[in-house]
């Protein structure tokens, strides 16, 4: 099954979207990691395409969609929050499960939480977080900052390759040919011919001028639907004091989250391989209504 490609408008802003399986009547959102693009869901997307619609954005600055001219307000999560909020009312999306990468699955907890969008209340029937946790480590944030802030440009796409395959190797195991369709698929070219990430630099300001983004305890203790979390077992950024303090609070209290440990992975899981796939698929199965 191929996916389609379609632009929509979300806070004034246009967002691209890549879409599988839209002829079926329920719905999955999936939303990926903070210097990546929907490309990077793929392989879930066409595993869960045989029984749901599944839209995975590139968010706003990020693969083919706008990059923000206003980068010190809109490259936040309560801008991405509102951006969702209106790509469910354009693509006609009642409820969906949200399947989020790393940032795709903060702007998922905030979401389901409703604090920064009421009318999300009752729309998200579960959350799967991929190594994404209410709470992130420091040192981790400034490995990152430090990497997608300076994105490095190369003379040849073999070269950009061998970046990404050092920068994301806690993705765990890609084939040879995911290897270069991530690269392919993250690309942009600059106007010196050498190629680059295909996202918008000043993306990284959301950590300078919002240094408590992602500071999320009030709104997961907002939560009551499924929750799982996959922590990969190698992950600096989410750190099993933060997990464990999950599962002590919020929907984990109300023993409505659970967290699994994806081995052979750092930050974050590629959900690329049938262990993952599965893991994903059984989540969202368990909290699928009948019919």
């Amino acid at each position: 099954m191929q996916p389609s490609s379609r632009y929509v408008t979300c806070a004034g802003r246009e967002i691209h979207v890549t879409e599988w399986g839209s002829h079926n009547r329920s719905t999955v959102i999936a939303w990926h990691g903070l210097a990546r693009t929907g490309r990077d869901m793929d392989e879930l997307a066409a595993h869960l395409s045989h029984g749901f619609r599944v839209i995975c954005p590139d968010t706003l600055g990020r693969g083919f969609s706008q990059w923000s001219p206003d980068p010190g307000n809109e490259y936040q999560l309560s801008a991405y929050a509102r951006q969702a909020a209106d790509l469910f009312d354009a693509l006609d999306v009642d409820q969906a499960h949200w399947v989020g990468t790393s940032m795709g699955g903060a702007i998922g907890l905030v979401c389901a939480a409703g604090m920064f969008q009421p009318q999300f209340k009752g729309r998200i029937k579960s959350l799967l977080l991929n190594d994404s946790a209410p709470s992130i480590a420091d040192a981790a944030v400034a490995r990152i900052r430090a990497y997608a802030g300076n994105p490095p440009a190369f003379d040849t796409m073999a070269q950009l390759e061998a970046f990404f395959r050092q920068v994301y190797k806690p993705y765990g195991w890609l084939s040879e040919a995911q290897w270069r369709r991530l690269t392919e698929t993250s690309t942009r070219r600059l106007p010196d011919g050498r190629v680059t990430p295909h996202y918008d630099p000043a993306m990284v300001r959301q950590f300078t001028d919002h240094p408590r983004d992602y500071d999320l305890w009030e709104h997961w203790d907002a939560i009551r639907i499924p929750v799982m979390c996959l922590r990969g077992a190698e992950s600096d950024l989410v750190l099993r004091e933060a997990t464990e303090e999950m599962l002590r609070r919020g929907p984990g209290a109300l023993g409505l989250a659970r967290v699994v440990e994806v081995a052979g992975c750092g930050h974050a899981p590629a959900l690329n391989v049938p262990e993952q796939l599965d893991l994903v698929a059984s989540f969202i199965a368990q909290h699928e209504a009948p019919g």
